[in-house]
């Protein structure tokens, strides 16, 4: 017990940093968005006519894209969601330069009635670098 009265801020920080640790777990578990790469955007987009999303700003988008992605920015979303929801049956793969801005973009998805969300792990970048398909 005099440990504990002793070493409170220490035992603090150490629940704190595991919960840290933990978090990503659960919110992995519990999000609507799943994260997959690029063999399983490819599966899906052969397979179950998967509609892309580039929420990248307008200068990123331009330096090139996935083949017959549809360019809506993240920051534009809300306001022009509405033309997606025309494929809110087909599943849905977001993806950003780097693949952060996927998960921000899921619950405006979900409104939408968008069932299926996908997000791109590693974004525009890794898509790029594994040598697949891009247009300009």
């Amino acid at each position: 017990m005099a440990f504990i009265q002793n070493n409170w801020l220490l035992i603090v920080v150490m629940i704190g940093s595991g919960a840290m640790l933990v978090w990503p777990l659960v919110q992995d578990r519990f999000s609507p968005v799943k994260v997959i790469g690029n063999l399983e955007v490819t599966r899906l987009i052969n397979s179950a006519n998967a509609l892309l999303v580039d929420l990248r700003e307008t200068r990123e988008y331009e330096g090139g894209r996935l083949p017959k992605a549809v360019h809506i920015p993240l920051s534009q979303l809300d306001s022009r969601g509405s033309e997606l929801t025309r494929h809110a049956a087909r599943p849905v793969v977001t993806y950003a330069m780097q693949g952060e801005r996927g998960r921000m973009a899921a619950g405006a998805l979900a409104k939408l009635g968008f069932k299926d969300i996908y997000t791109l792990k590693g974004g525009y970048l890794a898509w790029k670098d594994a040598g697949l398909p891009v247009e300009k």
